[in-house]
């Protein structure tokens, strides 16, 4: 059994918030929302020592595998430690961060090197990607000492909220989300979900914005942009948008890109763009962020597309490319949503967590580490699929037990 929680009110409020075991507690599911039951987490210690041994083994071959300048991966980018260090913290024992060994220490040092006096935190590029990573790190070490850092990261967030066009219009499809920043001109639905994240699990920081406004996005804008990223014609009425069962209520990559791709209409020449598994998930967990209640019929849409393309076998609609952080957006959107068993659109009622646990433990290799067999998104690295892994697993661990 699990060790009860550090007496630290604020540990336990960052690790809750982390988990998203208090999002969606005070909604109530409409008659027309998806049939979801929630049971009692289910009382099962040998599988839960089996998942904690993957742990361990993850973790020691993430140990094994930091370069000795503190970075994993690459020196590049510090989304990759970010993930490595949040994964450690996260660890259901709890004694990465009662007893930190030095190679945390010095991944966070490595992270702290690349703050910017603009309160961004990056290397080279990807800005949002990789402030929003290391904000979300910090935030699981429980370090008073990075509350500063976190406040002006959480002002630099705010910030890269787009409003492109006439400002304070909503006239362009991008506004109201977050991209990638630099080069890239853009809003997307990763950058979206990996700032809302951010935004989210420091919100206790905003009790100690002593002077002027609290540093906030504009999450009527989120909303607007979420749902122009919707397969969804009711809600979203550019012309890509499809109302085709294979599609509607799933989500695409940002306004009229899919990575998935779309499908021409023959007679009409009509591009409907396809929706795929992991930016479907991004979008569930988004919503949730923005607070919008089960029933709304934006959220009832994108878990109905979810509930039809269940699979742990691909990232549906896009093969074996992004598996895992599919995987590991579905651990946390259905943990978010407090999903204990799944029933699916075919009548099936399926224990997520059990099966999701027990694919990741099938699929780690002898030397402790996960890594894709297909390269897009980097997923072929072990130790950013590694991370992934073990964050998904930290969450299923507290679920089973």
């Amino acid at each position: 059994m699990n060790p009860p929680l550090p007496s630290s009110p604020r540990l336990a409020q960052i690790l809750c918030l982390l988990l998203g075991c208090c999002l969606l507690a005070g909604h109530v599911r409409g008659a027309d929302a998806p049939r979801i039951v929630s049971p009692p987490p289910l009382i099962d210690l040998s599988f839960g020592h089996e998942i904690q041994n993957a742990i361990d083994r993850g973790l020691a071959s993430l140990l094994a595998s930091q370069n000795t300048n503190g970075w994993w991966s690459t020196q590049d980018h510090v989304a990759p430690t970010a993930l490595v260090l949040t994964a450690f913290m996260g660890e259901p024992t709890r004694r990465f961060r009662t007893n930190p060994p030095a190679a945390l220490t010095k991944g966070y040092g490595f992270i702290l090197g690349a703050v910017k006096p603009d309160g961004s935190i990056y290397r080279t590029s990807l800005i949002n990607y990789n402030t929003s990573l290391s904000m979300l790190a910090m935030a699981a070490s429980d370090n008073p000492a990075h509350d500063g850092i976190l406040r002006r990261a959480r002002a630099f967030v705010v910030r890269s909220q787009m409003d492109l066009d006439e400002p304070g219009k909503m006239d362009s499809p991008y506004d109201g989300g977050i991209g990638y920043g630099d080069k890239y001109a853009h809003s997307d639905m990763n950058n979206t979900l990996t700032a809302l994240e951010a935004l989210h699990y420091t919100r206790y920081l905003q009790s100690g914005e002593l002077t002027g406004p609290k540093q906030d996005v504009n999450w009527k804008a989120v909303v607007q942009f979420l749902q122009n990223c919707q397969n969804l014609p009711s809600h979203n009425r550019q012309p890509w948008a499809s109302d085709d069962a294979r599609n509607r209520g799933g989500f695409v990559y940002y306004p009229g890109h899919s990575m998935a791709g779309g499908e021409t209409n023959a007679l009409t020449g009509r591009v409907a763009l396809r929706s795929y598994g992991s930016i479907s998930y991004a979008g569930l967990l988004s919503y949730i962020y923005a607070d919008l209640p089960r029933d709304d019929p934006r959220v009832v849409a994108v878990l109905d597309w979810l509930r039809s393309n269940y699979t742990l076998e691909e990232n549906p609609g896009m093969d074996l490319q992004g598996l895992y952080y599919y995987l590991h957006l579905m651990t946390k959107a259905l943990n978010t949503a407090r999903v204990q068993t799944l029933e699916l659109k075919d009548g099936r009622k399926i224990n997520w967590r059990r099966e999701v646990a027990l694919r990741l433990i099938n699929l780690q290799r002898p030397d402790g580490t996960w890594a894709n067999t297909n390269a897009r998104w980097w997923e072929k690295d072990p130790n950013l699929v590694t991370a992934y892994a073990v964050l998904s697993l930290d969450i299923l661990h507290r679920g089973i037990q």
